[in-house]
């Protein structure tokens, strides 16, 4: 056996720890790249930039979303991505049951809604509360609905 000097032997433990540590910093690594926001952003501003009524699905690879009126966020294990949005603002539906939800469905606005002002109210109030929207779980595809009525033109956004 070769006698090492003492030190020798500390740089083998040294680079030994180095390698456990750097073993264990890849193995943390996420697998798969995190979700692709920018894809959801552009199917809400190409449904947004329409002249006329549209509806657009979206299909979503993240866990949960954060719908705001000009940014979207999606997150998953493999990390968060978030994407500005060209046009807007756009109008999450709030959680639950609502006549927006209704409406981004296929109801017609006038039909969901006693009138133009309740519509347009119903909008501000859905807005006002996106301003800090919580992430919340994805069960489904992004809907994205432009709709107008009473001289307002909206794109209703939901997951």
């Amino acid at each position: 056996m070769v006698d090492l000097p003492l030190d020798a032997w500390y740089g083998w433990i040294g680079l030994s720890l180095a390698g456990v540590a750097l073993v264990g910093a890849a193995a943390g690594l996420p697998t798969a790249p995190p979700p692709d926001a920018g894809a959801v952003a552009a199917t809400v501003d190409r449904v947004a930039a329409a002249e006329y009524a549209a509806t657009a699905e979206h299909p979503l690879d993240g866990e949960e979303i954060r719908l705001g009126t000009r940014r979207i966020g999606v997150r998953s294990e493999a990390g968060a991505a978030h994407a500005t949005l060209a046009f807007g603002p756009v109008t999450p539906v709030p959680v639950g049951d609502s006549p927006l939800r209704e409406v981004l469905y296929g109801t017609p606005p006038d039909r969901a809604f006693d009138s133009p002002a309740a519509f347009r109210q119903a909008v501000v109030d859905a807005r006002a509360a996106a301003a800090d929207a919580p992430w919340r779980p994805v069960d489904r595809t992004l809907i994205v609905r432009r709709v107008s009525w009473g001289g307002m033109n909206v794109v209703l956004v939901d997951a």
